[in-house]
């Protein structure tokens, strides 16, 4: 839907308008101008239900707007842009650290940085081995999930770890099946590891 300005002719005249009857430009099949806004507001209900009335929970609902749109945008161009996964990593952190002083936070902020250390080490330790099959985009998104899930203990961070690789392996079954992509093909795996860790974030508030 980008704009481009058309050059005019070198006669020097105005190009052609188009006529009154011609078909309208066919807009893409995935519109995230509408999705995206409501995928955020159905995580943030989710969430504020499964969390309830505790300090992390401002901190997940200013999250999911960052995580929807790396989400979109992995899905669009199979990039994770580093202007949005490490600050996202690093404020993380940091909000966790303030939750962790106030009354009534259901995790603990230490586990928490271990956890970011702990999944992004482990999904660095894929890129290394398969750098064709794991961006690097991948491993630095996996430092702010880690720190996010780890906030709830090892359990939830092994939880929503798994379930990141669980949903993208169903996809790419699927995809498979459907004979629209071979072996080689890649897939954005942003969008299933966000998934996962909104699946553990979830147990994890429920069982605080």
């Amino acid at each position: 839907d980008c704009a481009a300005p058309v050059p005019a002719p070198r006669g020097g005249t105005e190009p052609e308008a188009a006529p009154e009857d011609a078909a309208p430009a066919v807009r893409p099949r995935y519109a995230p101008g509408v999705v995206a806004p409501l995928v955020t507001v159905l995580v943030c209900a989710a969430l504020a239900g499964g969390v309830g009335p505790r300090p992390e929970l401002v901190v997940w609902l200013a999250a999911t707007p960052v995580a929807v749109l790396l989400a979109v945008i992995d899905r669009r161009v199979h990039r994770l842009p580093d202007p949005l996964t490490l600050p996202l990593a690093a404020a993380l952190a940091l909000l966790l650290g303030g939750a962790a002083l106030l009354p009534g936070h259901g995790g603990s902020w230490t586990t928490a940085l271990l956890g970011g250390a702990t999944l992004g080490g482990f999904y660095l330790l894929l890129f290394l081995i398969n750098p064709q099959g794991m961006g690097f985009g991948d491993v630095k998104l996996a430092l702010a999930l880690g720190v996010a899930l780890g906030w709830y203990g090892w359990t939830i961070l092994l939880a929503g770890g798994f379930a990141g690789f669980l949903f993208g392996a169903v996809y790419g079954a699927g995809l498979l099946l459907l004979r629209r992509a071979g072996r080689k093909t890649g897939i954005p795996f942003g969008p299933f590891m966000i998934a996962g860790a909104l699946l553990g974030l979830l147990l994890g508030g429920l069982a605080a």
